[in-house]
């Protein structure tokens, strides 16, 4: 059985996201902008081929704000037929592409660095304006990896958070050729290389994590086990559940998805089981704001332990039994209900019959043994058949045959 499903968050949540995180990211273009044609004039006017560099770098970060744009209006469309769990996917996607360019940033401030490091005696100094230009990019940068990570963590955007660290990657390539303007001018020209390498690492690792976390994602890793717990605790504190098992989640972007198993008692009825999936999908989808989807499985039984109900007879099979054991007895047109319960590998058959008159007691016992017997026979069901249970129930105005409807 299968809960209806609904995203947790409402459109105008996911609109909201979109907004702040266009909002966001716009602002950091702007200022990239501004920031990337000030450094390559400042460089060629003060001779500063670090600043130049750096500037060619901030023009980079134009790209990944492009695809933060893009990958964060993608992922805030609805759910549609194509695609039934929504589009965060494609924000989890941008991240590996911002990661990406991380890592080709690093290999080319690393490469750059190693060069000037070979050479470093041929390298002239900058002019020392090239110090203040130097500052202003660095405070910029910093500026915006605060203002953009405020913002990443308040809407909860893994997207919006790699960018941000893009901006902070950026301040320690701008804090580099602070220190390598600063060196040059104190005549210790090759500081600068060393420390371009140092940072260069860092910046790998950093896309490294980034393109990890995001690529795990894409191939359904579960949630955090303590996000698991809080889901399962969840579960079982719902009336009516027995236990929960089969438990399974996968992260959607900055949003997830669950399904699980619950054990219910197994003789209840079909609606009061669809009764329970309702209230343990609401109080699932109550315990954390994050989850999209839960899929919530009914079982009679735990069918992790016990034996599954594969191959065994379905109704009509059994209807057309119950017929040819009782097809010269007077109880056959007595049917109001069969009732089958797949339990323990084996299909158990309650059969209840209507009374028009008031016999015995003891009649009753013996017929019903007489009649479970009958159904026992028959060749086939031999190994399947489990309790076979016959219920008398006293005559009733305006019931209708469960015999006839249930067939």
């Amino acid at each position: 059985m299968i809960a209806d499903s609904a995203s947790s968050s409402p459109l105008g949540s996911r609109k909201g996201r979109y907004r702040a995180t266009r909002f966001a990211t716009i602002v950091a273009a702007t200022v990239n902008s501004l920031l990337a044609l000030t450094q390559i004039v400042s460089g060629w006017l003060f001779q500063s081929q670090a600043l130049i560099a750096d500037g060619v770098h901030t023009l980079s970060d134009l790209v990944s704000d492009g695809v933060v744009l893009f990958a964060a209006g993608k992922a805030s469309a609805s759910p549609d037929q194509d695609h039934p769990y929504g589009h965060g996917r494609i924000e989890t996607l941008g991240t590996v592409i911002v990661g990406l360019l991380l890592a080709f940033a690093a290999i080319g401030i690393g490469w750059a660095a190693g060069q000037r490091l070979i050479a470093w005696e041929t390298q002239t100094g900058p002019a020392a304006p090239a110090l203040a230009f130097a500052v202003l990019t660095l405070v910029a940068k910093e500026g915006l990896y605060q203002y953009t990570v405020r913002v990443a963590r308040r809407i909860q955007s893994p997207l919006l958070q790699a960018n941000a660290w893009h901006h902070r990657s950026d301040a320690i390539s701008s804090l580099v050729v602070l220190v390598g303007i600063g060196g040059a001018l104190a005549g210790w020209p090759w500081l600068d290389s060393v420390a371009a390498l140092v940072v260069a690492a860092f910046i790998l690792l950093m896309a490294w994590r980034l393109i990890f976390n995001s690529a795990a994602e894409l191939i359904d890793t579960a949630l955090e086990p303590e996000q698991v717990e809080t889901i399962h605790n969840a579960i079982i504190k719902v009336p009516g559940v027995k236990s929960a098992h089969m438990l399974r989640t996968r992260k959607l972007g900055n949003e997830a998805a669950a399904d699980v198993h619950i054990q219910v008692a197994p003789r209840i009825s079909v609606s009061e089981g669809h009764h329970i999936a309702d209230e343990v999908y609401r109080a699932v989808m109550t315990s954390m704001s994050t989850l999209r989807d839960v899929t919530v499985h009914v079982d009679p039984e735990n069918d992790e332990e016990q034996l599954r109900a594969v191959g065994l007879p379905l109704r009509p099979v059994i209807t057309e039994h119950l017929r040819a054991a009782w097809a010269d007895q007077p109880e056959l047109a007595m049917i109001e209900q069969v009732g089958l319960h797949y339990l323990g590998g084996r299909v158990h058959v309650t059969v209840t019959l209507r009374l028009d008159d008031e016999p015995g007691g003891a009649h009753l016992n013996q017929r019903a043994v007489e009649l479970s017997e009958l159904l026992r026979g028959r060749s086939g069901l031999e190994d399947q058949l489990g309790e076979v249970l016959i219920l008398y129930r006293g005559r009733t105005r305006n019931v209708q045959s469960g015999w006839d409807s249930a067939r």
